[in-house]
């Protein structure tokens, strides 16, 4: 009992310690944890029962013997603990479907079809690996070719490659899920009909890809095109053709929950509700060929446990409840350099992880004042984001004075997309709030009144910043976006809706923005087979204004041509300094222009470890060829870590 109760107050201190640097509004208490006793279940022995036949003409004994009852089948609420690998970070909220059409199944492990997409159920010809810049094919039988024109691309399907109903993928299955996305306009078609023109099986095995062209013969966007053979998956031709028959239209195909879905990838749905989704994996996976990974993924299982927040899920982490976690745990090294617990993260030293993607606060352009550029510069150049990445972050992001904001990440491949020296003088690290009041000043956006608070057309600058609820390191930033609004005579107050109320508002473009998401945070592209172009792209290009369903960037609706004509040329361009010219003038324009302002450097994806249970996870020094990305073991080539993994001995 001492030692148990040992346990449950080092795991309160460590839960403290997690939190307390998270400057949230609402202070999470962790006021019990109480581990369960594992039940012990005894299986009685088969009796047999032997009968024996009296005044019959045979004189022996018959014995018969019982029939042994069916195998009991795993419960998804006492999953083996040596054959599941648990997670965190990714699941908020139930699972609402399992159809790859749609882009509202809120089903985090299955379907992510982004910068590298999550292979765990659904495969991709090709597999990106954000380490080394390059793909891998999957389904695909070595790499793809363009032709001598660069008007098309042919790639092959491995003969080994089946769906869960064994039978074969082929190039009529990838034709066919084009074909599909464009007749119902589903999400893919959407973000990829501009780019790509048709895609057709020559032979069973072989498919071709034609790109759009434009006025001079050429691909308009090759490299959305080589994207899309890694970012979208190759849905069976027999199946959706029952889909259709079924919906009949394409609301109804994209509203349908398809729990009868055919599959490829090594996993598939085994149990969902509020509180779990578990995956089970295919033992007659097609991936074990020697063609692949010659094996299959070590874990049977693969479960996320749907936590209220990121406290919770910090506190499962340090228990040992959570194998990877993909959440935001401040303060993570605590766990490693306080308590000695088996955590670790992708680096082992600030800022711990590959800080890919740049979490942004947009404005909202039709909010009065934030129209002007005076007023949002103002309130960018007065965040003190030191704070942040030292408080919210708990130094999970590099500095903006060790990599100072631009449009990149902070990768060394990135950071040579520009010309550093010629934009210098736009770029800010923070806390500047004399140069924020004198910024206002000058543009006559004062206190007329003496309340306080600035005006502007004679009213006064009032705005609600927001974010997600319950997503602590967000939350903190947008309370020192708050206070900085306070020091330069801007009022800003602060408002957390749940994710299922803000990802519905933010994503639909075609209707305004209400006025409590004047400044709000959403994230931006990571490291993909496009970057920086992609990134770019999504938070300046204004072909995402007024878009129904916009899951892609920039939700405040800037708009500037100048900026719509560079993006437009950077896919076609091949001469690498007219490249880093035209990304140079992009990022002059960003800081000048100012229409959202990255707040930290944030991993990808969080990628820390508990090895408890299972060990071999990815590190960035552990010498693994090719490399496997810190992405959760779960997206692009990251995958391959669920073949490298291996039970801890004890």
């Amino acid at each position: 009992m001492k030692s148990r109760l040992f346990v449950v107050l080092s795991l309160v201190i460590i839960a403290s310690m997690l939190l307390t640097s998270c400057a949230t509004p609402t202070p999470q208490v962790v006021e019990k944890i109480v581990e369960k006793p594992v039940e012990k279940i005894v299986e009685k022995p088969v009796e047999k029962v032997v009968e024996k036949v009296v005044e019959k003409p045979v004189e022996k004994q018959v014995v018969v013997t019982a029939t042994p009852p069916p195998a009991k089948p795993v419960d998804a609420n006492t999953l083996p603990r040596k054959e599941t690998l648990y997670f965190n970070g990714q699941q908020w909220g139930p699972v609402v479907g399992w159809n790859p059409y749609s882009n509202n199944n809120n089903n985090a492990l299955a379907i992510s079809q982004q910068d590298s997409a999550r292979v765990v159920m659904f495969e991709t010809p090709y597999l990106y690996n954000m380490l080394d810049g390059k793909v891998y094919p999957l389904l695909a039988d070595g790499p793809f070719a363009w032709d001598a024109g660069m008007t098309a691309i042919t790639f092959k399907l491995k003969a080994a490659a089946k769906w869960s109903d064994g039978t074969p993928v082929t190039a009529e299955d990838v034709a066919y899920t084009w074909a599909t996305a464009v007749k119902y306009k589903t999400p893919l078609a959407e973000a990829n009909k501009d780019f790509v023109d048709t895609i057709t099986a020559k032979d069973p095995q072989t498919a071709v890809v034609k790109a759009k062209l434009g006025a001079d013969g050429k691909a308009v966007n090759p490299l959305l095109v080589q994207a899309y053979l890694s970012t979208n998956y190759v849905i069976q031709k027999a199946w959706t053709q029952k889909l259709e028959a079924r919906a009949g239209d394409a609301t109804k195909l994209m509203a349908d929950k398809a729990e009868d879905v055919v599959y490829s990838g090594p996993y598939s749905k085994f149990f969902a509700d509020d509180t779990k989704v578990v995956y089970v994996r295919n033992d007659k996976y097609w991936g074990q060929d020697a063609s692949m990974w010659g094996k299959l993924p070590a874990p049977k299982y693969l479960a996320h446990t749907i936590f209220k927040d990121n406290a919770a899920g910090s506190v499962a982490l340090a228990q040992g409840e959570v194998d990877v976690s993909q959440q935001f745990n401040s303060n993570v090294q605590v766990l490693w350099e306080s308590y000695g617990l088996p955590v670790s993260t992708y680096l082992p030293k600030p800022p711990y992880g590959i800080g890919a993607s740049l979490p942004t606060a947009f404005f909202n352009l039709k909010s009065p004042g934030l129209d002007q550029v005076a007023v949002r510069k103002a309130i960018a150049i007065a965040v003190d984001y030191p704070t942040i990445i030292a408080n919210a972050m708990t130094n999970q992001s590099a500095t903006f004075d060790q990599v100072p904001r631009s449009l990149m990440n902070p990768t060394a491949g990135e950071q040579a997309m520009y010309d550093k020296a010629a934009v210098k003088d736009l770029q800010w690290a923070g806390n500047d709030i004399e140069g924020a009041k004198k910024l206002l000043d000058a543009a006559g956006i004062k206190d007329t009144n003496g309340d306080g608070w600035r005006e502007y057309n004679g009213k006064k600058l009032s705005y609600v910043a927001t974010c997600p609820n319950g997503w602590s390191d967000w939350q903190a930033a947008i309370e020192v976006v708050a206070a900085a609004g306070k020091k330069i005579g801007i009022d800003i107050t602060t408002n957390y809706p749940e994710w299922s109320v803000y990802q519905t508002v933010v994503t639909k473009s075609d209707s305004p923005l209400p006025e409590k998401y004047d400044i709000f945070m959403m994230w931006s592209d990571g490291a993909g087979p496009t970057q920086p172009w992609g990134r770019v792209r999504k938070l300046l290009s204004s072909e995402f204004v007024g878009m129904a369903s916009n899951w892609n960037g920039n939700w405040g609706q800037y708009k500037n041509a100048d900026a719509d004509k560079l993006i437009k040329a950077i896919p076609t361009e091949t001469d690498a300094a007219k490249l880093k010219a035209a990304y140079t003038d992009l990022v002059k324009l960003y800081l000048t222009e100012v229409p959202s302002f990255t707040l930290m450097y944030r991993p990808q994806s969080f990628h820390a470890v508990n090895e408890s249970v299972w060990t071999g996870f990815p590190h960035a020094a552990d010498g693994t060829k090719p490399p496997v990305p810190p992405l959760n073991l779960t997206d692009g080539w990251s995958i391959a870590g669920l073949y490298n993994l291996k039970l801890v001995k004890k």
